[in-house]
C-alpha cells in the first residue's frame, strides 16, 4: 500500500511486514473470517507486552506484589497519570504462547489464553476471539506468525503500545481493501475521520458515535488530543454498533489505545435498542451505512427523535441525522458522512426534513468530498457539520473539495495531511468562517445565508453555491491558439484519409473490395 499520509503511519515498514507475514496465514479462509485471527493476535501481543513491562517494574519493588491484579490497574505512566494495564495470567502470557508456536496445540493454547484473560478482566468479557483451534486454520502457518511477533523487537520501531496500535489500524485498512463493499461495516478511511476531527476539535466532553464500526472516530479523537498536548482523560467515549464482530473489534481497538469507552452492554440496533438513551453528547461523529433501506421505519412512526419529519422507509439517512441531533447537547456539534443524495433528494419527505433542519439554523457547513476515498463504495459522499451554538448565525459554509486529494493506488485516493495538506485546508476554512474572516473562493468555498438557500429549495449541493473556479490565462492570444489547433486538426484529417485508403486496399487483397 502507498504511504498513508493521514495517520501516524508515515514509516509503514513494520506494519507492512506484519501484514505480509500474517497474510500467509489466510490460506482458504475468507478475509472477513481471518480478520479476527490476525487482529486477535495483535491484541494478545499488546496485552502481554504491556503486562510484562509493568511486571518487570514491579519485580524491582520489594514492597510490590507482582501477582496482585490491583498493582496493574493502579499503574501510572512516566508523567504520573493513571495508565491501567490488563492483568495477564501466567498461562496466557506470550512466553507460553511462543513456546507452543510449533506444536499441534498452538490454536488451543491461544484460545485458552483468550479465555483466561477474559476471566481476569471484566471489561474484556465476551470480546476476544476464541477460534484459533478450528481445523481449517493452518497451525503451521499460525506458528510462523507467532514467531514473527516473538522475534521482532517492538522497541526498535517505537513505543510498543503505539506501534501495535498502528499495526492494528493498518491491518484494518488492509482488510477493508480485501473485503471491498462489506468493509463499510467496520472501516472509515482515516483521512475522512481525521477531517471530521480536525474541524470539530473534540478537546473535552462526551464523544459519541452511534455507528462506531471499529472505533476509528475515537482513535483519531484521542490522537488529536495528544497532538495538541491535551489529556485523553478529558473526554468520555460512547458508541454503539449492531454487528457483533465489529463491536468486538472496536472494543479491542480502543483498549489497545488505552481509551476507556462505553459501547453499550452488547451489540445492538441503534434505532431499536439505543444503548445510550439519555446521552447528550458534546461531539457526535459518525459514518452510518449509506442509504440504508428496510431499517424499520414502520415501527418507529411516533418516535420522539423525528422532530424535523418522519424519515422514509426506503432510506435511513435522515433517521441517522435526526438520531444524532436528538442526542446533541445544548452546545454540541455533529460531523457525519452522508451520501450526496441527501443534499438534494425530495423523495419520501426528505426535502422537507432537510428544509426544517436548515430553518432551525443547525447546519454549519457542508463539504463535498472527492471520489475514490473509500475501499467500499463509489457512491459520492459529503461531510455534514451541525452546531447548536453557531458563531455565524443564519449562514452556512459550503466547501467543494472534489478536486482535493491524490491517488495513492490505481483505485484509492487520499486527502493529504500536514500543514499545507488538504485536511488542514478544509479545517482552516471552517476556522476562518467561524471567526468571520473567510473570503469566498470561487470553485472552493462560499458563505451563504439561509435566504439564498431557501431560494434554492433548500438544496445543499456545494457546487451550486461556490461556482466554478476561474481558469488561469496562459497568455497565448486566441487567434494564435486557434491557428495552432486548426493546423493540428488538418494534419489529423490527412492521416485519417491515408488510413482509410490503406483499409480499402487490405480488404481488397483478401477478396472483399470496399466500394
Amino acid at each position: 500500500m502507498a504511504k498513508n499520509t493521514t495517520t501516524n503511519t508515515a514509516d509503514i515498514g513494520f506494519e507492512k511486514q506484519i501484514w505480509e507475514a500474517a497474510d500467509k496465514l489466510r490460506g482458504n479462509i475468507d478475509a472477513s473470517e481471518y480478520k479476527s485471527v490476525i487482529l486477535g493476535l495483535i491484541f494478545l501481543k499488546y496485552l502481554s507486552d504491556r503486562f510484562e513491562e509493568v511486571y518487570n517494574k514491579l519485580l524491582l519493588d520489594p514492597l510490590a506484589d507482582f501477582e496482585d491484579k490491583d498493582e496493574y490497574y493502579a499503574n501510572e505512566d512516566e508523567e504520573g497519570n493513571s495508565d491501567p494495564v490488563f492483568y495477564v495470567p501466567q498461562e496466557a502470557r506470550w512466553s507460553v504462547i511462543s513456546e507452543a508456536a510449533h506444536t499441534p496445540e498452538i490454536g488451543t493454547v491461544i484460545d485458552n489464553a483468550m479465555r483466561l484473560i477474559e476471566k481476569e478482566n471484566a471489561r474484556l468479557k465476551g470480546i476476544l476471539p476464541k477460534n484459533f483451534a478450528r481445523p481449517e486454520l493452518d497451525k503451521r502457518r499460525l506458528g510462523d506468525v507467532v514467531d514473527i511477533f516473538t522475534n521482532i523487537r517492538m522497541k526498535e520501531h517505537g513505543d510498543s503500545k503505539d506501534i501495535l496500535g498502528r499495526t492494528y489500524e493498518y491491518c484494518l485498512s488492509k482488510f477493508a481493501e480485501a473485503e471491498g463493499k462489506l468493509a463499510g461495516e467496520f472501516y472509515t478511511p482515516a483521512c475522512i475521520v481525521r477531517t471530521l476531527v480536525e474541524v470539530l476539535q473534540p478537546f473535552n466532553g462526551r464523544v459519541y458515535d452511534p455507528a462506531c464500526g471499529s472505533g476509528g472516530m475515537f482513535v483519531q479523537s484521542a490522537r488529536f488530543i495528544k497532538n495538541h498536548q491535551g489529556n485523553i482523560k478529558n473526554i468520555s467515549v460512547f458508541g454503539q454498533d449492531s454487528n457483533p464482530t465489529t463491536w468486538k473489534m472496536a472494543q479491542m481497538n480502543l483498549a489497545i489505545r488505552g481509551i476507556e469507552a462505553d459501547l453499550g452492554k452488547y451489540n445492538a440496533d441503534t434505532f431499536f435498542d439505543d444503548q445510550h438513551p439519555f446521552l447528550k453528547a458534546d461531539y457526535i461523529m459518525a459514518n452510518p451505512p449509506f442509504n440504508l433501506s428496510d431499517w424499520g421505519a414502520d415501527k418507529l412512526q411516533d418516535d420522539p427523535r423525528w422532530k424535523y419529519g418522519i424519515p422514509p422507509a426506503g432510506n435511513a439517512n435522515f433517521a441517522w441525522l435526526q438520531h444524532m441531533i436528538y442526542h446533541l447537547s445544548p452546545d454540541g456539534k455533529i460531523g457525519m458522512v452522508l451520501a450526496n443524495g441527501s443534499l438534494s433528494s425530495q423523495i419520501g419527505g426528505e426535502g422537507d426534513i432537510r428544509a426544517n433542519i436548515v430553518k432551525a439554523d443547525l447546519i454549519e457547513g457542508i463539504v463535498a468530498l472527492p471520489s475514490q476515498l473509500f475501499y467500499t463504495t463509489g457512491i459520492p459522499v459529503s461531510l455534514w457539520f451541525l452546531n447548536r451554538q453557531k458563531k455565524q448565525k443564519g449562514k452556512v459554509l459550503f466547501v467543494d473539495a472534489r478536486n482535493l486529494g491524490s491517488m495513492v493506488t490505481r483505485k484509492l485516493r487520499e486527502l493529504s495531511d500536514g500543514e499545507d495538506g488538504d485536511i488542514n485546508r478544509i479545517a482552516k476554512t471552517f476556522r476562518e468562517f467561524e471567526a468571520g474572516t473567510l473570503e469566498n473562493e470561487k470553485g472552493f468555498c462560499a458563505v451563504v445565508n439561509l435566504e439564498r438557500i431557501a431560494k434554492e429549495d433548500y438544496i445543499l449541493t456545494p457546487g451550486r453555491y461556490v461556482g466554478i473556479a476561474e481558469q488561469k490565462d496562459d497568455g497565448i492570444p486566441f487567434e494564435e491558439k486557434m491557428g495552432k489547433l486548426t493546423n493540428e486538426l488538418s494534419e489529423l484529417f490527412a492521416k485519417s484519409h491515408d488510413l482509410e485508403d490503406e483499409i480499402r486496399k487490405q480488404l481488397g487483397n483478401i477478396g472483399f473490395p470496399f466500394k
